[in-house]
């Protein structure tokens, strides 16, 4: 039996998520104020009693749900013994962190400049995402690939759920064309921008700066990346995998689909909510979901 531990990305964060490891774990309580130290500013008064407003902001969601998956993976101790991991977007960061390819504050610094790379990213130019529910893979990138804007598949969530990302326009257009394809659901999301699209361009080109001059090493066991869906152990390869993310469709369908060929019987979900649960359900049904 081998055992995949997976890492959610944004939109799981709650709050008051990270409180009872902070309270019951030394090390945890530790780790948390560290974090506060390296990001000049208290995380875990937003983590454990902000409101969903203060929890939506970019530059403090992906920091939130980084800090809460790492953070826990530590808790686990001798639990924490995976065959292979993966990460949902900013979680590839947390499944680096775990996989001890990156140090804890490396990865907190790197997660805090995406962050506020993307936060520029949509600042500067209004763009969105939304979730297309009940169609195949194909027949959305045919819809968006026909439309005059940019719009593009930027989440493979599960066989019939994909995402997608682009300008307002865009999103606007994708979505009326979708229903008229037969899709169940074309739900724009409350989201600050056009993730895993071209518009985040300048923000792609901020972190492979910072990427390039942090130290990663080879991971304890194989990463499956968004960009690829592949099995990576290659500190090289996982850097420039890291840096075309954002700028490139996450394919967690794909990822799920090779884990479960390469063995996996198990996936445990480190982090905060159950989404990833859900989507391993959604591909296999007979394969074992939890949370760790």
């Amino acid at each position: 039996m081998k055992k995949a531990f997976v890492f959610p990305g944004q939109g799981a964060q709650f709050s008051g998520m990270g409180k009872e490891m902070y309270d019951s774990d030394a090390r945890a309580k530790e780790m948390f104020e560290k974090a506060n130290d390296i990001l000049q500013f208290r995380i875990t008064d937003l983590m454990f009693a902000g409101t969903d407003e203060d929890l939506r902001q970019t530059k403090v969601t992906q920091p939130a749900i980084f800090l809460h998956s790492v953070i826990l993976a530590y808790t686990l101790g001798n639990k924490f013994d995976p065959d292979m991991v993966a990460g949902h977007s900013l979680g590839e960061f947390s499944a680096l962190v775990a996989a001890q390819s990156l140090s804890f504050e490396d990865g907190l610094v790197l997660v805090s400049k995406r962050a506020q790379a993307m936060q520029k990213a949509c600042e500067a130019e209004p763009s969105t995402m939304a979730a297309i529910i009940g169609l195949e893979d194909k027949v959305v990138e045919d819809v968006c690939a026909a439309i005059d804007d940019i719009v593009v598949p930027a989440n493979y969530n599960s066989p019939g759920q994909l995402v997608i990302s682009g300008s307002m326009k865009g999103i606007d257009i994708a979505c009326e064309k979708l229903k008229e394809a037969g899709a169940k659901r074309a739900l724009p999301l409350k989201v600050g921008g056009a993730f895993h699209s071209p518009l985040m361009e300048p923000a792609r080109i901020e972190l492979a700066k910072a990427i390039s001059e942090t130290v990663f090493m080879k991971p304890l066991c194989t990463v499956y990346q968004n960009v690829s869906a592949q099995p990576v152990m290659d500190p090289e390869q996982i850097k420039a995998n890291l840096v075309a993310q954002l700028t490139s469709p996450v394919r967690w369908t794909q990822i799920m689909l090779n884990m479960i060929a390469d063995g996996a019987t198990k996936f445990v979900e480190v982090g905060p909510g159950s989404v990833l649960q859900g989507l391993v359900k959604k591909v296999n049904r007979d394969i074992e979901a939890v949370s760790a």
